[in-house]
């Protein structure tokens, strides 16, 4: 499966943002999702996780309560809608896809080429 991810950008601390993460190749509903970022000169942490049929999701805590991460099978998409952005939400967001449900960046086997988003304070 090929991944696209984009709607990033630059916003003002408190805005908000929706991510996108197209799929080509293969259905997504094969596939649990996950969105993770790297902040400059970071590790690349986790995000969200939603399972094939959207039964499960995981927020990271520095995000729960601001991220949502939904699916739509019908457009083959999976989106990150961002509220209340922060400075420290600032870095390269990447969508990934995997058989298995994980939280771990290195157990992902697909991933997208990473979307910019900068949060000014």
């Amino acid at each position: 499966v090929q991944l696209q991810a984009s709607g990033g950008g630059s916003v003002q601390a408190g805005a908000s943002l929706t991510l996108s993460c197209v799929a080509s190749g293969r259905t997504l509903s094969t596939y649990s999702m996950a969105w993770f970022r790297q902040a400059p000169g970071k590790e690349r942490e986790f995000v969200a996780a939603v399972t094939q049929h959207g039964r499960k999701i995981t927020y990271a805590n520095p995000v729960k309560g601001r991220f949502t991460i939904s699916r739509d099978s019908a457009k083959n998409t999976v989106t990150l809608e961002m509220n209340s952005l922060k400075f420290e939400d600032t870095g390269v967001y990447y969508c990934a896809a995997d058989e298995r449900y994980r939280v771990a960046a290195s157990e992902y086997v697909y991933w997208g080429q990473g979307t910019l988003v900068t949060v000014s304070s």
